[in-house]
């Protein structure tokens, strides 16, 4: 995992107020609360005094309950009260602080900082200029046993298309594959698909391809667009399990109708469509080997894998810098085929 970065982990309606909810993300047992009043909390799931899983607690007074000794948490972690040791008691608490992990939200998900607490940005990643409160959405997640740097390359990936989707969004026999152009810009990675039936004509350079009307867009760590109109739009972000497992939240947005309702019945109806299209990744993907890509491997990449290229260049700073400001750094334009 990259780090000092903000993941999408969880739709924030999952944790109502009151509510505990345990999950598993970035290799990592998290419980994240939330108080009666709203505020988020994440800690790790195991009490510091006899390791008992602190999801199975209650939420009292904004801070987690063990649910073995009734120890309690605050959202930064510190201990805040041991009732065996009584209310008056003047106690060092701090020895049984929990670790905690930085959570925010913004546009209906929850955002965990994974990395130094104390690099933790303001900005968290989204398509804000794509995506505004004018659109109405539906949302559907499906688990797949795959890594989630495979599960974004397919994404980026537009050599597949006319076989994996070959009756839904790949129609038509575009085998060839033209460029494709990638631009990395403002930290957002952004390509598309320029292909054609193959008549025995040459595929064009990618400084020769363009970014056309329909395209796709990226931003670290896990957030993926596919713009497919100014009015409609596909949005997933891949909560990372483990090595081998990835959560997909996929939205579809819509603002095609002039009225909220019907937006919301397009959406909803939006969604099916995009559960089928994500089904027929998901047979190929989860097969991939080994789980997690990388840039050096021994996979023969093509002229079209260019976007996955840029993915996997870009990733690999990140992971040695361990900064998102490094890759704004990195130069603009499609990476070579290694």
């Amino acid at each position: 995992m990259i780090s000092n970065q903000w993941y999408a982990i969880l739709p924030a309606t999952k944790v109502k107020p009151g509510q505990i909810v345990g999950v598993r993300r970035l290799n990592l047992e998290l419980a994240v609360f939330r108080s009666k009043t709203g505020k988020l909390g994440c800690v790790v799931d195991q009490c510091t005094h006899r390791g008992a899983a602190l999801r199975l607690g209650k939420v009292r007074d904004d801070c987690i309950q063990c649910p073995f000794h009734g120890l309690r948490f605050d959202p930064q972690g510190k201990c805040r009260l041991i009732p065996a040791n009584g209310k008056a008691s003047r106690a060092d608490l701090s020895r049984y602080n929990v670790r905690h992990y930085p959570v925010r939200e913004k546009h209906g998900i929850i955002y965990l900082w994974y990395g130094d607490p104390e690099q933790a940005s303001s900005d968290l990643p989204f398509f804000d200029r794509e995506i505004d409160e004018s659109f109405s959405y539906s949302e559907i997640e499906d688990h797949w046993n795959a890594h989630y740097s495979r599960c974004i390359e397919n994404q980026l990936d537009v050599v597949h298309l006319p076989f994996v989707h070959h009756n839904t969004i790949g129609r038509g026999n575009k085998t060839l594959v033209h460029g494709p152009k990638v631009v990395w810009e403002k930290g957002i990675l952004t390509t598309s698909a320029n292909n054609e039936a193959d008549h025995g004509q040459l595929p064009r350079l990618p400084e020769d391809s363009v970014i056309k009307e329909t395209y796709l867009s990226f931003r670290f760590p896990n957030l993926w667009l596919n713009h497919i109109s100014d009015q409609m739009k596909v949005m997933i972000y891949f909560a990372p399990v483990d090595d081998e497992n990835t959560v997909l939240y996929i939205r579809f947005y819509c603002k095609l109708a002039n009225a909220r309702p019907l937006n919301s019945m397009i959406a909803c109806l939006g969604k099916f469509g995009n559960r089928m299209v994500e089904r027929q990744d998901r047979r190929v993907v989860i097969t991939q080997k080994p789980k997690a890509s990388s840039l050096k491997s021994r996979e023969k990449l093509l002229q079209g894998d260019g976007p996955i290229i840029k993915y996997r260049k870009i990733r690999e700073e990140l992971n040695q810098a361990g900064s998102p400001d490094q890759s704004q750094r990195t130069e603009s334009g499609a990476a070579e085929i290694r």
